[in-house]
């Protein structure tokens, strides 16, 4: 039960910082709690939807969303969402895992040069 107490505060403050939540929280419940990768991933969905829909209301209280542009991107979003769900829903668990392992490791990677790019970019100014 600590364990996943401990689970959703962490991925809680790392979604507050507009990090990802199931960054933590799919790996957690995976390995700490030995949920399945189907459910912990599903988990993680129901998790988002109140966590989005907080800060969707506080972006667009504070003005930093351009409606008109969220408009024209919410089809292509939900599609996304509909062909991954189904896409894993055929894969096995263990493929799965290994796939938002890999995903998970390109995004940190992705995250590290993005950073050192503009780092050297700051330092030319």
């Amino acid at each position: 039960m600590i364990a996943a107490v401990l689970s959703g505060l962490c991925s809680g403050v790392i979604s507050g910082m507009g990090i990802g939540g199931g960054t933590i929280l799919i790996p957690a419940l995976s390995i700490f709690l030995h949920i399945e990768q189907h459910s912990a991933q599903g988990v993680n969905l129901l998790y988002f939807i109140p966590t989005a829909a907080v800060s969707l209301w506080v972006h667009i209280k504070n003005k930093n969303v351009n409606i008109k542009l969220a408009l024209g991107i919410i089809p292509f979003g939900i599609f996304g969402a509909i062909g991954g769900s189904l896409l894993a829903f055929f894969l096995k668990g263990t493929l799965l895992k290994k796939l938002f392992g890999i995903f998970l490791f390109v995004m940190g990677l992705y995250e590290i040069l993005k950073k050192d790019k503009k780092i050297k970019k700051d330092e030319e100014k």
